[in-house]
């Protein structure tokens, strides 16, 4: 038995050995033609800007074509579920902030995909948000907006890139924290709501650092003050909204890189590796937009996603968040 034993196992090894060769040398050579890279937004926000400055690094790289594109719409679920139902075999990734992997399965019963089962790839970048609001908006600071809020109850509006996006939620934990309530106008994008809000359509907008404060110092909009759990060092000069009156309030906004379900984990790695060596060339292009890169495995990115939608649970669920 000894023998026939001592040749069975060599011949199962002899069968995984030229299993796994051709399948490491698929992943060896990763990336052999054009990568696509998903944005679930509308060009000219945070997200796209990322997207578009790691593809061009990851383009030159890998020697091979990686391109963006936009598919907006339905909350960022219309890209989102683009993605998840293309082949997991890492042409095709999204570049995305919170929304499509970590809210939205926590509010919409029908959506086309299951968020949870994204493939996390790599953490991009992370920036406190802004809160925006009109020029003439007859509020110089948070407590007065708050006040002007109490006083015309239901008439303050604020915009959002879609139902249950990062600006949405904020709003909302800002409701709550403050005693107040707004009205929500959901639009398709970060851009299109910040431009309502220069021309005076809506009163405000809880916008990234990134794309609020270039308009701010062209005198378009006032930014009443950032919203992360402290200053900002871009913008030393603008308080926290905890600062001002709403203690415990943090809303920043973070990116993402994921597949589709089912990518293999080799092929994760691989990216995760070469989008973590780009960031030494991208950190003075992220620094420029206010963005602090977020090195780390695929595990980690996997993790943070997980933590991140327990947290906005819990905002939902005490803010009463709906469709509605």
């Amino acid at each position: 038995m000894r023998p026939l034993m001592r040749a069975t196992l060599l011949g199962l090894t002899a069968l995984v050995a030229a299993w796994q060769a051709p399948t490491a040398r698929a992943e060896d050579a990763f990336p052999s033609h054009v990568v696509k890279l998903v944005v679930p937004a509308a060009g000219g926000s945070t997200t796209d800007a990322i997207a578009r400055l790691l593809a061009d690094k990851l383009g030159r790289a890998w020697s091979q074509p990686v391109v963006v594109e936009n598919i907006a719409g339905g909350a960022m679920n219309i890209g989102a579920e683009h993605v998840a139902k293309a082949a997991p075999d890492g042409y095709t990734l999204m570049v995305t902030p919170p929304s499509p992997v970590s809210i939205n399965q926590l509010l919409y019963n029908d959506l086309g995909y299951d968020p949870r089962k994204f493939t996390a790839v790599a953490l991009l970048a992370k920036i406190a948000n802004a809160l925006v609001v009109r020029n003439d908006l007859p509020a110089k600071d948070v407590k007065e907006l708050i006040a002007y809020t109490k006083a015309n109850p239901g008439k303050l509006s604020f915009g959002s890139q879609g139902a249950g996006s990062t600006a949405h939620l904020s709003a909302s934990q800002l409701e709550v924290l403050a005693g107040i309530k707004m009205v929500h106008v959901p639009y398709r994008g970060a851009l299109p709501a910040l431009n309502d809000v220069i021309a005076g359509h809506i009163d405000m907008f809880f916008d990234t650092l990134t794309t609020s404060v270039p308009m701010w110092r062209a005198g378009k909009v006032r930014i009443l003050a950032v919203a992360g759990a402290e200053r900002n060092a871009s913008v030393p000069e603008l308080p926290t909204v905890a600062e001002q009156g709403v203690p415990g309030f943090r809303s920043i906004t973070w990116f993402v890189l994921v597949a589709p379900p089912g990518t293999p984990a080799a092929v994760a790695d691989k990216i995760n590796r070469d989008v973590n060596a780009a960031f030494g060339e991208l950190g003075e292009k992220f620094a420029a937009l206010r963005l602090e890169p977020m090195p780390g495995s695929a595990a980690d990115a996997a993790r943070f996603v997980a933590d991140e939608s327990a947290l906005w649970g819990k905002v939902i669920a005490e803010a009463h968040v709906t469709l509605k």
